[in-house]
């Protein structure tokens, strides 16, 4: 047993990439005078390398400085102007509740006339009143106080700032003009270029992407490895509501600042984990410590609550009441949750390649979720449509005969209520040219956001699966009401039900941290190690030795190292990667001889361009369309370009038929350098030529811009996606893998034998620990000494 204990100790991955960080955090370090505009040893290359990212994703120097400067004057004018309101206004008289007098130069006095000056108060009485208030005064010098902090931190910001355009400038040799010019991509691969020359980190001489991304995501990673194994409290079961999932921008705060950089957090410093939650035999201790922290930052929480709430209610009504007024719909419109951006991001995916993705889905996520319609709730919303439409006409009508009628008092509120009664009523009347097909959209939104539970295959048209998706993809005004709840809700989440996961998440940062050389701490599943953390199930059976808890949830791993393949052509990946990579392009191969040639698949493109892809009719989305309608025009019997392949063919084999004439993968045709393709695979001419052909002359043109390269690398990312799914699914898992709803349905019992079945696929037992699987290591580890380690691993610390 402590020998088993020893092993489940903190351990070290060594990696061929990377070195390990100095421990300054200054983030810039020059060298001497002599050698200028070179930048040597910077000492905190995660701050340097966010930075350059956000100076190139927010548009450089003048940008940055205006929008830091309008988020002061911005929160000094909700001070100010909430403060005149309540105290600067004289209501009575704008009301015309109290008569004002105004006397002519005849003497006569108007008595019906008010102006708005009438009812502002002087400077005088509005200062009397305000001293008059001890809490009002408490509020503003808090909020004074608060506003100069963010002074002074904007002023720190802009030295920063500047320090990253000479950057740009001198050592990237890119313009600030010419900046909007260039992509991250061009932005990486000048830094990697740079290294070579003037060593930014000077205990390697090579920087590869992964290095890059490993910095700037280090924290990102962590909280997505946590929502994927279903760690953080954020899903519950409330009576009458069912399943519902909660997180916000203030949950979200509180548990970055608890975990990663707040005083007592779990790391000392930007890239390294305390010591001692490395060690086993504390587990228990620190658990304690950080149950006890959980309960004093939720009672922080709740004493701030008043404050943040009126700081919520003040910047939601300032922000959204004139959007309301002018489109009452846009509270119908939907957005990605919060939830749902950590559920669908890859390991290692910067924001803006998810936002991008996320965009592409936004269409088809809102197109199936519309297809969803309620005949009662139709029935009732054209009637309050038909009855609130013949008031607001009449009172239109009114109104045009005699502008006199806007006088009636509350006439104009009553205009403006029928008319957002009017606008929401219509957008619950479903579009009566709307064609079913859920399947088929739900595939096709699958091929944006890349992840999907598998009980939602061949469920697609069932309510269950729309309400689970609209966890992930939320109305804009449940939005809005989550983050007005927040400061109540929040501390209430903290105190009740994260602080009982403290003992798991001791246990998950102990067991999923690695120390990279050269990087420091980071999230093992962002290694994207098939080895360690591959599902057999998602097509790395006989490649992965891990066990259902080392496993990350719905193919992650494999999907997240094949995102990242497509996305940064030029790195080159560990041996188990390109083995893993390997084996799928020769299952793709294997697929793709038994369907139809990609030609006559994107033959069809026009037709299937009409019936799922977007307006645009771009390349990528009628190769997409055709891969996702074309088994369906085969198995209806619908009549192709060539019947010799009228044959019923399948998603994937579709999938693999356009993939596998995608020629030369990235590891035979691909060498290291600028002349590396900018894609996986290099996309063969006359594929190119056919699917392009069925648009017009201006796609021919934008083949050749690197824009298109990008789209057309999206579409290789979606139809790996695709493929990998059906292929999961087609395998006949007895024991499907949990998704972030199935697993909160199973009893302990059945969650256990569901943990001894896999378990023993795949050579490993279960045992319980902090409420998690962990491996027990095989019989061989039991004979090691402590301060041996597994083969490709190295201990951190000794057991205490």
């Amino acid at each position: 047993m402590e020998e088993q204990e020893q092993f489940r100790e903190y351990q070290r991955l060594e990696d061929f990439e990377e070195d390990s960080p100095p421990g300054e955090d200054d983030p810039l370090v020059h060298v001497p005078d002599s050698v200028k505009d070179s930048w040597h040893h910077i000492k905190n290359l995660d701050n340097f390398f966010t930075k350059i990212y956000h100076f190139h994703q927010k548009n450089g120097f003048a940008c940055m400085v205006l929008s830091d400067f309008f988020e002061l004057i911005q929160f000094l004018f909700v001070v100010t102007f909430t403060t005149f309101l309540f105290h600067c206004v004289e209501y009575d008289v704008l009301f015309a509740n109290k008569p004002v007098n105004h006397t002519h130069s005849g003497g006569a006095a108007d008595r019906n006339k008010v102006t708005l000056t009438d009812a502002i108060l002087s400077a005088q009485q509005c200062a009397l009143r305000i001293q008059e208030s001890g809490w009002i005064i408490f509020l503003l010098v808090m909020a004074a106080i608060f506003w100069l902090y963010r002074l002074i931190k904007m002023f720190c910001s802009l030295l920063s700032y500047w320090e990253i355009r000479r950057f740009y400038i001198r050592a990237l040799k890119i313009p600030s003009e010419e900046l909007c010019n260039f992509s991250w991509q061009e932005v990486q691969s000048r830094l990697i270029s740079l290294q070579r020359e003037q060593p930014m980190c000077v205990h390697k001489k090579e920087l590869t992407e992964l290095d890059i991304y490993h910095r700037i995501l280090r924290f990102k990673n962590y909280m997505v490895a946590m929502v994927n194994k279903s760690l953080l409290p954020v899903n519950f079961r409330l009576p009458l509501m069912g399943e519902v999932t909660f997180l916000t921008q203030g949950l979200k705060y509180n548990m970055e600042f608890l975990f990663f950089w707040g005083p007592g957090s779990l790391f000392q410093n930007k890239w390294n984990l305390q010591p001692k939650y490395k060690r086993l035999g504390q587990r228990l201790e620190l658990a304690q410590d950080l149950n006890r922290t959980i309960v004093l930052l939720g009672l922080a929480n709740l004493f701030l609550c008043p404050f943040i709430l009126v700081w919520q209610i003040l910047y939601a009504f300032f922000s959204y009441t004139e959007v309301i007024k002018r489109e009452p719909g846009s509270l119908g419109a939907r957005r990605w949750s919060l939830y749902g951006r950590l559920y669908l991001r890859h390991f290692n995916e910067l924001t803006h390649e998810l936002q991008a993705r996320l965009s592409r889905g936004y269409k088809p996520a809102t197109k199936y979720m519309n297809s969803f319609a309620s005949p009662l709730l139709a029935i009732a919303a054209k009637n309050i449509a038909f009855f609130a439409g013949s008031l607001l006409a009449v009172l239109i009508a009114l109104t045009v005969y005699d502008e006199d009628v806007l006088t009636v008092q509350h006439i104009l509120t009553a205009i403006t209520v029928l008319g957002v009664v009017v606008t929401v009523a219509r957008s619950f009347i479903p579009d009566e040219h709307m064609v079913w097909c859920p399947e088929q959209l739900l595939q096709c939104v699958l091929a944006h956001i890349h992840y999907m539970p598998d009980h939602w295959q061949g469920h697609a048209h069932k309510s269950e699966t729309r309400d689970e998706l609209a966890q992930l993809f939320q109305y804009k005004a449940v939005f809005i009401l989550e983050e007005l709840l927040s400061p109540i809700i929040t501390p209430f989440i903290l105190i009740f039900s994260l602080r009982h996961k403290s003992l798991e998440i001791i246990d998950f940062f102990r067991n999923f941290s690695v120390e990279v050389v050269g990087v420091g701490d980071i999230c093992s599943f962002a290694q994207m190690d098939i080895r360690r953390h591959g599902n057999p199930q998602w097509l790395s059976e006989g490649q992965t030795q891990a066990s259902v808890y080392q496993q990350a949830e719905n193919g992650k791993t494999e999907l997240s190292l094949m995102h990242f393949a497509i996305t940064n052509p030029h790195w080159q990946p560990p041996l188990e990667s390109s083995v893993f990579i390997g084996h799928l392009k020769e299952k793709v191969q294997q697929d793709a001889a038994n369907a139809p040639p990609a030609q006559q698949i994107l033959c069809d493109a026009p037709i299937c361009s009409s019936f799922l892809s977007n307006e645009s009719g771009t390349a990528p989305d009628n190769l997409l369309a055709s891969v996702l309608v074309h088994p369906v025009l085969t198995a209806s019997g619908l009549p192709t370009r060539d019947r010799r392949f009228a044959q019923p063919t399948t998603t994937a084999s579709a999938a693999a038929s356009v993939l596998a004439s995608l020629s030369i993968s990235q590891f035979s045709g691909r060498q290291p350098g600028p002349t590396a393709s900018s894609s996986m695979y290099h996309s063969d001419q006359t594929l190119q030529e056919e699917s392009m052909s069925q648009s017009d002359s201006q796609q021919k043109n934008m083949s050749r811009s690197s824009l298109l390269a990008s789209e057309f690398a999206s579409a290789e990312m979606s139809l790996h996606a695709i493929y990998m799914h059906e292929v999961h699914q087609n395998q006949g898992i007895t024991q499907r893998p949990l998704g972030m709803w199935q697993a909160s349905e199973l009893s302990p019992h059945q969650r256990q034998q569901t943990a001894q079945r896999s378990s023993s696929r795949s050579g490993y037992r279960g045992v319980r620990l902090g409420g998690w699987e962990e491996e027990e290591q095989l019989q061989e580890v039991d004979e090691r000494s402590p301060l041996q380690a597994p083969e490709g691993h190295s201990t951190s610390g000794s057991s205490s």
